[in-house]
């Protein structure tokens, strides 16, 4: 019987505990009015190392011997102090409750702050231990609480401390609050620093050093570096970390400017910064991109001897690479004399992030230790800037490592890259992986997985996963609402917000963003502006760029032109590109040519070189006849040397992602393709079909193709793909990195009739899942 058992025995005043040679706890009466439970020591020792079970026995003689003051409670402190692991604590703990040792208070105190704070601690076992100590003192409280402030449960701590404000007979000390306000930082929630904050008022600790430090650390830690300052000002007195602390709250509160300025403050003191000022000053200036100010501090950092110090120069290098400036970072890192996995890892992110791909790739494979932090920073880097088919190549290449295993991180970066490719058997792989291994499904790693299969056409998976989510955060509530929206269902999406709000979840500005989305793909209006209007009054968010963006587009793919227009005068901040570009969109749709000249001047202002605006304005003219505005346009757009996006259409067949550019001829199957097409295109003839031929004038054709690149778009290239190369019961999946036309369009519809194929195309904006010749769209896109 594990230990832990005898803690759910009552105490039995005039009996003892044994373990009898069959291994069960026997009880017995004893003549002995002692109160304690005995444990045999036997059970542990046979599962440790003979030393420590040397010691035991040493101890346990010690006993026998009279031996248990004096030098018998300091060996027991050095064998605590001794212990590497939580079988070894146990075994003392065993041999304390055997011998009643446990009943001194100052060996429980020592075992208890062995559990709750050491390298070997267990903070449930702690919690069990605590619960056997008959009168626990104040000490042992705040040990208690200090272990759970550090822990992944800092919750704990204050239920403890509302425990001990019942129980206790001391009131909490100087040392009790600052554990408190360690785990409010934890936390992030204002409301508790606040709180405490009264209660050290009110107990006449407002004037502690130590404390105050700690408030300050909850105030920033809580984003409210306002009132960090305004503890930090009415101090009676400052010293180092004081400084440090406040610097740090500007820092992290988005004021990284205010922290150069203290910074500068503190050396009008005379106040000596250490090398936790120093890192805090040089994060805000990565934070604020002053390159000047950073290096100033780089030098200052050298002028008073600290150049050799590991945490500075990473920190250094750090700001450099934020900054932009990869050749002071190059020239630093050359310098260093030492280097660790922070060290390379930080070049590594930094030449990725510059676009540097062929120089990030060699200092990882120069690295003499490739870490899974390394790999992150790399998968992660391609991955976010456009390249998930090279992220996912890197994914497997660490699959065959035996230096490092994927992470939580590499995890979400790899199912990311699916998402962007379309890549549903490279990401069903990877949820199969999360599985065999046991990985907890935390709502980061939940919501990069649903929104995978979303994105990759499966939106019954996504459901799944969303369901299979115990305890549900906003981000995961968002996601799944962002999935239905992507597939037009807007009534399902509205009924999943009645529902998050019901489970009591608080929606967030990116929740709207999803909401209104999906108001926009299934045409509610009335719904999407009702929304709208209650985000600030009756959820407290102010409606920010993004939001103004969804509601003009409600109104505009909806026909309301003119109310959209209405809406973009009103708006309390400046239209952005995006605001004006929704107009522009909406416009092409509904063929409004005087609005669309207007949004496409306001568009053209901010974004001079939108090659997005040429081409919706060039379609809206040649669906109106006015051929000469479309010449005038593209001369414009070669004279300005605008280049266009490249557009490509992705299928993944196999597990292998398989991409088409408009008239592409490099696949290697390009001649069954094409076949496929001519097939295609007889049968459309013998039905009667006629392409849309305005689709032609779109600019995404260069000018010297003909007619017949109407047909070798790209889409439908990979749709045809997908007919001679996967079984009739699979669907086509197929990926589009920009809207799909209205004839690509109607080709689906047809195809998924004549050959009766399930297709889904995801292009910029939403999921299109064509059947029966219909689509989910309703052709409303």
């Amino acid at each position: 019987m594990e230990l832990a058992t005898v803690f759910q025995l009552p105490l039995q005043p005039l009996s003892t505990f044994s373990l009898d040679f069959g291994g069960r706890f026997c009880c017995s009466s004893a003549s002995n009015s002692t109160t304690f439970q005995r444990v045999s020591l036997k059970c542990y020792a046979l599962s440790t190392p003979s030393s420590l079970a040397q010691i035991a026995m040493n101890c346990t003689e010690a006993v026998k011997s009279e031996k248990i003051n004096g030098v018998e409670s300091s060996n027991l402190f050095d064998f605590i102090d001794q212990c590497t692991n939580t079988m070894q604590l146990k075994q003392i703990h065993a041999h304390l409750l055997r011998t009643s040792l446990f009943c001194d208070p100052y060996i429980a105190n020592k075992l208890l702050t062995a559990y709750a704070i050491s390298s070997c601690s267990c903070l449930i076992y702690a919690k069990n231990v605590f619960n056997q100590i008959p009168q626990p003192n104040l000490y042992c409280w705040n040990t208690l609480i200090r272990g759970y402030a550090s822990s992944s449960d800092p919750t704990q701590s204050f239920l403890i401390f509302l425990h001990m404000l019942h129980s206790c007979s001391e009131f909490p000390n100087k040392f009790t609050f600052p554990f408190l306000f360690k785990a409010a930082s934890q936390l992030k929630v204002l409301h508790l620093g606040s709180v405490l904050h009264g209660m050290v008022i009110k107990v006449s600790m407002a004037s502690d050093l130590f404390i105050l430090n700690s408030l300050i650390n909850c105030y920033g830690s809580s984003g409210a570096p306002d009132m960090a300052l305004r503890v930090f000002s009415n101090m009676p007195g400052r010293d180092i970390v004081s400084w440090n602390a406040m610097i740090n709250a500007f820092t992290g509160g988005g004021m990284p400017e205010k922290a150069l300025l203290l910074f500068l403050e503190m050396e009008t003191k005379d106040v000596k910064p250490n090398v936790i000022t120093m890192v805090s000053v040089l994060s805000a200036c990565a934070k604020k991109l002053d390159l000047e100010f950073g290096r100033w501090i780089c030098s200052y950092i050298e002028r008073n001897g600290s150049a050799e110090d590991l945490i500075l120069n990473n920190a250094m290098l750090d700001m450099y690479v934020k900054c932009g400036s990869i050749n002071d970072a190059k020239d630093l890192f050359n310098k260093m004399s030492e280097k660790d996995i922070v060290s390379w890892t930080t070049m590594l992110d930094g030449h990725a992030k510059l676009g540097n791909y062929d120089e990030a790739h060699h200092i990882f494979d120069t690295m003499p230790h490739k870490e899974t932090s390394a790999w992150n920073a790399l998968i992660s880097a391609y991955e976010q800037n456009g390249k998930p088919r090279e992220a996912l190549s890197l994914f497997h290449e660490m699959q065959l490592s035996k230096d490092a295993k994927p992470d939580e991180v590499t995890l979400i970066c790899a199912l990311c890259a699916c998402a962007q490719l379309g890549a549903i058997d490279f990401g069903h792989w990877i949820h199969v992986y999360i599985k065999k291994h046991d990985i907890y499904l935390n709502f980061h790693l939940a919501t990069s997985l649903l929104d995978m299969y979303a994105k990759c056409g499966d939106l019954n998976k996504a459901m799944q996963v969303f369901h299979s989510v115990e305890k549900k955060d906003v981000y995961v509530w968002s996601a799944m609402i962002a999935a239905l929206a992507m597939y037009g269902q807007g009534k399902a999406a509205l009924d999943l917000f009645s529902s998050m709000l019901e489970a009591n979840i608080k929606p967030n500005a990116v929740t709207f963003i999803n909401i209104l989305c999906a108001c926009n793909h299934a045409g509610l209006v009335n719904e999407g502006e009702q929304l709208f209007k209650q985000m600030e009054p009756l959820y407290g968010i102010v409606p920010q760029i993004h939001h103004y963006v969804c509601v003009v587009d409600i109104f505009g793919r909806a026909g309301l032109l003119e109310k959209a227009a209405s809406f973009i005068e009103k708006m309390p901040i400046p239209p952005t590109a995006a605001v004006w570009g929704a107009l522009l969109g909406a416009c092409s749709r509904h063929g409004n040519v005087k609005l669309a000249e207007l949004a496409y001047q306001n568009l053209l202002e901010l974004e001079p070189c939108n090659h997005g605006a040429f081409v919706l304005l060039s379609n809206i003219y040649a669906k109106a006849g006015n051929w000469e505005k479309v010449s005038n346009l593209r001369k414009l757009m070669r004279d300005s040397d605008v280049k266009k996006e490249p557009w490509c259409s992705s299928i993944d067949v196999n597990g292998i992602v398989h991409e088409f550019l408009v008239g592409d001829n490099s696949h290697p199957f390009s001649r069954k393709i094409y076949s496929k097409l001519d097939e295609i295109s007889e049968k459309f003839k013998s039905i009667g079909y006629k392409p849309d031929m305005s689709n032609l004038l779109q600019l995404s054709e260069e000018d010297n193709l003909v007619e017949q690149s109407l047909n070798v778009h790209g889409e439908k290239l990979a749709i045809a793909f997908g007919l001679i190369s996967t079984a009739s019961s699979q669907p086509i999946r197929i990926v589009k990195n920009i809207r799909i036309c209205g004839d690509c369009h109607a080709f689906a519809k047809l195809i998924s009739q004549l050959y009766d194929r399930d297709i889904l195309l995801r292009d910029r904006y939403r999921f299109h899942h064509f059947r029966g010749g219909k689509c989910s769209c309703m052709d409303y896109w």
